[in-house]
């Protein structure tokens, strides 16, 4: 087992991020072991990568567009209009601004669900604040994370229904007929466990405060915190962000509620036509990386699925699972491992349900037990995974100045304050559901 392709390419990746070497090239590098190992070679290999990368294009256009977005309303009053009046509600309370950073985050997923969308427009204009309180920004970057998962995992609304709604149809296609209402009435204990990583990152692990260099953001928006008023200009800004947000929700497509955004601007004047070049440009600056990086992290998905190793993983995992502790703890680390790869829990379900729903069902655990196993095994390692975008969406707001690193302190943060509880949660749970 420790010679499969997706174990010594996700080891290769995460020592190689660990040592910071370039996230982007951390995972071709990766792609390229995952393929030689499984005997595919670096031409079949490439051709794969590339061909992969077409499953996150709708994301990276929806980054780039949302880059130019936050960077007209970078450009406003609207910036230190919204950062004075969450300094007044805030004030010195370091961990109430953690705690409300998550809250509100919550609602990207199930009420609002625009997912990471509201990251690079909120976070950025926030940096000074943050800066000012020394707030730890790794508590942040938790506290963002759990927002973006932690209702997902738990609750059937939102994405939280997409998610819930796949793991029903791949536990129904192998034999365990469920409902939506068994599903909730178990995955809340995800999100139970989540909830206490996030009290342990902000009240324990990441409380202290902590130094940042001042930078062109303070500059920009705390000389207008003592009286800030709204322009013509904010006006059609603020239009623009709603018009941007409406078609999103109205036609399911957030590139095509960024170009609505950007044109309604444009039209009101809020971006002026000499600047629309800088606007666009300060915007791919801000989200151009972070948008290549989605889209070799779509490409490196495909190779691991395409070696055939995934599934080999899980039948090797199986004949070493013993009884039903040594089967919960083995399931919920091969699930860990391949979303750390694939980077994403809403692709890990169908890969992993076709083994474990019959290893469960021998193993004698009751349908909730197998609901929680699957459930958490496929949200492992979303938390953590430098190709997720719930560690890299906190990245591109928090590090919008520079001064924080997507691997030490986003990834390594998160992995640790979440995925460490989920897999206790999900132990303790299957055991006594």
């Amino acid at each position: 087992m420790l010679t499969n392709p997706v174990v010594v390419s996700i080891f290769v990746m995460s020592v190689l991020c660990l040592a910071r070497l370039n996230v982007l090239l951390a995972i071709l590098v990766s792609a390229l072991v995952a393929g030689v190992v499984a005997g595919i070679g670096f031409e079949e290999t490439i051709k794969v990568l590339i061909s992969g990368m077409s499953g996150n294009l709708e994301i990276a256009l929806s980054y780039i567009l949302l880059g130019a977005l936050a960077s007209a309303i970078a450009r406003t009053n609207l910036t230190p209009i919204f950062v004075h009046h969450i300094a007044n509600f805030i004030q010195n309370r370091r961990l109430m601004f953690c705690l409300f950073i998550a809250f509100f985050a919550c609602f990207s997923q199930n009420l609002i669900p625009v997912h990471i969308a509201f990251i690079p427009i909120l976070i950025p204009p926030l940096l000074p604040l943050i800066n000012r309180l020394k707030i730890d920004r790794r508590a942040v970057a938790c506290a963002l994370t759990f927002g973006l998962k932690a209702p997902y995992v738990s609750f059937s609304v939102g994405y939280g229904l997409l998610f819930h709604t796949i793991l029903q149809k791949q536990l129904e296609q192998n034999g365990i007929n469920v409902t939506l209402e068994q599903i909730s009435s178990v995955m809340w204990i995800g999100g139970a466990s989540m909830l206490a990583g996030l009290l342990l990152a902000i009240f324990i692990f990441y409380r202290k405060p902590r130094e940042y260099q001042n930078t062109f953001l303070e500059e920009n928006v705390l000389r207008h915190l003592e009286n800030p008023k709204m322009s013509r200009q904010d006006f059609g800004v603020l239009l623009g962000a709603i018009v941007a947000f409406v078609v999103q929700i109205l036609e399911g497509s957030l590139p095509l509620g960024g170009i609505a955004g950007l044109f309604v601007m444009i039209a009101f004047g809020a971006i002026k036509w000499d600047n629309i070049d800088n606007v666009i440009e300060d915007g791919f600056k801000m989200m151009a990386f972070i948008a290549f990086v989605m889209l070799i992290a779509a490409g490196y998905g495909s190779v691991l699925k395409e070696t055939g190793a995934i599934e080999s993983l899980a039948e090797a995992a199986s004949s070493l699972s013993g009884g039903q502790l040594g089967g919960a703890i083995i399931m919920l680390l091969v699930g860990l491992l391949v979303t750390m790869g694939i980077g994403t829990s809403f692709g890990t379900l169908p890969i992993i349900a076709t083994t474990y729903c019959p290893l469960a069902l021998n193993l004698g655990f009751s349908y909730e037990a197998i609901i929680l196993l699957v459930g958490i095994a496929g949200a492992l390692g979303d938390a953590g995974s430098p190709a997720s975008d719930s560690t890299l969406g906190p990245t591109s707001g928090l590090n919008a100045d520079g001064q924080h690193n997507h691997i030490w302190d986003t990834c390594v943060p998160t992995f640790l304050v979440y995925n460490i509880p989920l897999i206790v949660g999900g132990i303790i749970g299957s055991m006594l559901l």
